[in-house]
């Protein structure tokens, strides 16, 4: 083996791991910016609470509200929502396991004695 192509791969597998490090150490910064975007919201979503509970109105619909407002705000996809097809029920409308009527082959019987 020669010598300088040892090096040269040394070298090369050296850059490529700082190269993947730096990748990495900026993916973690990204990600911790984005908690500390997420905290900030629930922080200030508590305080609105909190100062509405004060003035007497009903926090929870004003926290449903301010949900939607980041749910359309995060969301500016083009997606379309999706209509669930009409489900028909798992059984027929007469079925009752208490009457054993509609049940099908499957009957209890006491043991014999």
């Amino acid at each position: 083996l020669e010598p300088d192509v040892v090096v040269r791969r040394q070298e090369a597998l050296a850059a490529a791991r700082l190269r993947m490090q730096e990748e990495l150490n900026a993916q973690a910064e990204r990600y911790k910016e984005k908690q500390r975007q997420l905290e900030e919201e629930k922080r200030r979503q508590k305080i609105a609470m909190w100062e509405s509970m004060q003035e007497g109105k009903s926090y929870k619909g004003n926290l449903k509200l301010n949900q939607q407002e980041v749910e359309s705000g995060a969301s500016t996809s083009s997606a379309v929502p999706k209509s669930k097809p009409n489900k028909k029920p798992l059984r027929g409308g007469g079925y009752n396991p208490l009457s054993g009527e509609g049940g099908g082959t499957c009957s209890w019987r006491p043991g014999r004695r």
